[in-house]
């Protein structure tokens, strides 16, 4: 069975080529390390696997001394680049509508990514989540994807808008200024979550409608490849992990209760994969702990919090079991690993 969330449109890196052709550098030797090659870019409806596309963006940005390169990339994107979901956004009423009808059809963009809209009074916040890949850095691959967010609004609301605040989980980079140039502010790093805080009166503004004609069709067309799509169950509760870890209430009962099913049917479809819930519940916070250890400067406790943990001691506790080790005594670990790459 083919696993979708581990694939995605080639569209993604759309421009890729022309970018590390500027450069001064071959594109082509870059694909073919992570195994792609030119020709699956000329498709942006091929599917190509996730994992290489992201070590793609980490070792091009490295060679290239280019920290700025996923912006770099998400400077040409359009709503166009949605594919048939743009049709549908650009008739939509307001942006909200917009953003609504994009997280509606994510999966159909993009499996591994997860967007969750909330709303706090007079601000939207716009988390995005990334389906970590084990072993691979993802800060390019998150920028990717906070800028891409940010030039789809720009579509939406106007050329002039611009977010209240930009957040990245990782460490800030040596340079900030191509990020300040990109998104008309300065952005945070070291935060809780990637993602983008706007004002609700800019996400509210009435849109123009173009071709409803055309969005009807293309409406029908994305139902129907909704209606189409399987999803597994350890997809299906990897991304609703990741999105109840933050706050604490990530149990079977409430992964079951999202997914409108009781608890003994989530254990029973997680089984039938060769999957217990704890054990992919271990799994994902061992993914997201080293991906925080690694990428930010976060205090530990913060870390613990965002990974569940009612206190620093009970994660310290699950990290020494998981790990074999302390979180410090790993981190310090890693960074070795790094300096000497």
């Amino acid at each position: 069975m083919r696993h979708i969330a581990r694939l995605i449109r080639s569209a993604s890196l759309n421009g890729y080529v022309e970018l590390v052709t500027s450069l001064g550098r071959s594109p082509h030797a870059f694909l073919r390390t992570v195994g792609l090659k030119a020709e699956f870019l000329k498709d942006p409806e091929m599917l190509i696997p996730r994992d290489a596309a992201r070590e793609l963006l980490e070792i091009t940005a490295r060679a290239t001394q280019t920290e700025d390169f996923a912006l770099r990339l998400a400077s040409q994107r359009k709503l166009s680049s949605l594919g048939p979901i743009s049709l549908v956004l650009k008739e939509e009423t307001t942006p909200r509508d917009g953003l609504d009808t994009l997280c509606r059809y994510l999966k159909l963009v993009n499996a591994s990514l997860m967007i969750r809209v909330e709303d706090a009074g007079s601000v939207v916040v716009i988390r995005e989540d990334l389906l970590p890949s084990p072993g691979l850095q993802m800060r390019q691959s998150v920028e990717l994807a906070v800028g891409t967010m940010f030039q789809i609004l720009g579509e939406l609301i106007g050329e002039d808008w611009q977010p209240m605040e930009v957040c990245f989980t990782h460490r800030p980079p040596k340079d900030l200024s191509p990020y300040r140039a990109f998104f008309r502010r300065s952005a945070k790093f070291n935060q809780e979550f990637n993602g983008l805080v706007c004002r609700a009166s800019d996400l509210s503004k009435p849109r123009k409608s173009v071709d409803h004609v055309a969005a009807g069709f293309a409406r029908k067309y994305l139902e129907a490849a909704l209606g189409s799509r399987t999803e597994s169950a350890q997809e299906a509760c990897r991304q609703l992990i990741l999105a109840l870890l933050p706050g604490g209430a990530c149990t079977a009962a409430e992964v079951a209760r999202h997914l409108r099913v009781d608890r003994r049917t989530l254990h029973r479809r997680l089984e039938a994969e060769g999957l217990t819930f704890i054990g992919l519940l271990d799994h994902v916070r061992a993914e997201l702990a080293t991906q925080h250890l690694q990428g930010s400067d976060l205090r530990l406790a913060e870390i613990g919090e965002l990974l569940g943990f009612s206190s620093q001691s009970s994660f310290s506790h699950w990290f020494q079991k998981s790990f074999g080790c302390s979180a410090s005594q790993w981190s310090k670990k890693a960074l070795k690993a790094d300096i000497s790459t």
